[in-house]
């Protein structure tokens, strides 16, 4: 009897109805808004070509929320977009019964987009047509967004959208890993901003910037500034990208610049600081995913040095 209790008691729990969630679908909601206003102000989201939107369809998940949703929603729609920009389509959102070459048909489920551009002429009145529909549905972890253009059928936005953005973040690295691998094949350069700064047991400290070529993009060259090793320095680097890690290996052709005007003034022999040329030999090793990795140095100086690495932060915001 005790097994057949604990059975029963397990088959009720996985046969139980799923519980709506109204915090976690309001806090959803709240990070769409954030993702709205972000776009907004990088000109992803152009108020002119989407508004006004028009609410297509605001479905809930759950029995419990069927008539809450609906409301949450459009009130989080109306402080993305505002006021002006935002109205509802209540009749997409209904069966629809039409008048078609003298007959009535009823239709039901998914709605054309001529058919919500026809809802929209039918009871807009006076106002401006609108340009963008909006589908947004509750799920189990937050809420699924679509915006499609309604002239062009070109979506605009789709996504779905949790409090932790969980499923956000993983879609965007997909589309940032697509993107990469698209550059690559394409053989389009990208330019990289590097500050070295190898400080144990010797130093060397260095601006650069490189740009990112060849048939797969493993070959990078550009101009480097150094600080240290040698002091005042100006000159050329070149790197190959190893495929295993993204590891660099290359080095770095420097004129140290108060060293050439010294000789220019005083002779050939003066030498203040450094060598008027130096060759430094360079390994970078990218810390996974990040802006940070380990790179170890050797100039013709006898320099040796260990250090930290940043990648793609410039200082100059002036330069690439």
């Amino acid at each position: 009897m005790v097994l057949i209790r604990r059975l029963a008691l397990i088959l009720a729990a996985l046969t139980a109805p799923a519980w709506a969630d109204r915090g976690r679908t309001r806090e959803a909601l709240a990070r769409f808004e954030e993702i709205v206003e972000l776009r907004r102000e990088g000109g992803a989201f152009d108020s002119k070509a989407v508004l006004p939107l028009v609410v297509v369809s605001a479905s809930p998940r759950y029995e419990t929320t069927r008539d809450w949703f609906p409301a949450e929603a459009s009130a989080s729609l109306l402080r993305a977009f505002g006021a002006q920009g935002v109205r509802v389509c209540e009749a997409c959102m209904r069966v629809r019964i039409d008048q078609v070459d003298g007959r009535l048909e009823q239709s039901s489920g998914p709605i054309s987009l001529d058919e919500v551009r026809a809802l929209d002429a039918r009871y807009r009145g006076e106002a401006a047509p609108a340009k963008a529909g909006i589908w947004i549905d509750e799920t189990a972890s937050g809420v699924s967004v679509r915006v499609v253009d309604l002239n062009t059928a070109g979506i605009l936005f789709a996504q779905n959208v949790d409090p932790e953005l969980r499923e956000y973040r993983g879609s965007a690295r997909s589309f940032q890993m697509s993107a990469e691998l698209e550059r690559r094949i394409s053989g389009n350069s990208i330019t990289h901003a590097f500050v070295d700064l190898a400080l144990y047991p010797g130093q060397h400290v260095s601006l650069e910037w490189a740009d990112q070529w060849g048939a797969t993009n493993a070959n990078l060259s550009g101009i480097v500034l150094s600080i240290v090793d040698p002091v005042a320095g100006l000159g050329a680097t070149y790197y190959r990208a190893l495929e295993w890690g993204n590891i660099l290996v290359g080095g770095k052709v420097i004129l140290s610049l108060p060293t050439v005007i010294a000789q220019t003034q005083l002779g050939d022999d003066t030498e203040i600081i450094d060598p008027p040329i130096t060759a430094v030999a360079v390994l970078r090793v990218p810390f996974g995913d990040s802006n940070y990795g380990a790179i170890a140095t050797f100039s013709t100086n006898g320099v040796v040095g260990i250090g930290i690495t940043l990648l793609n932060s410039s200082l100059l915001p002036v330069l690439p």
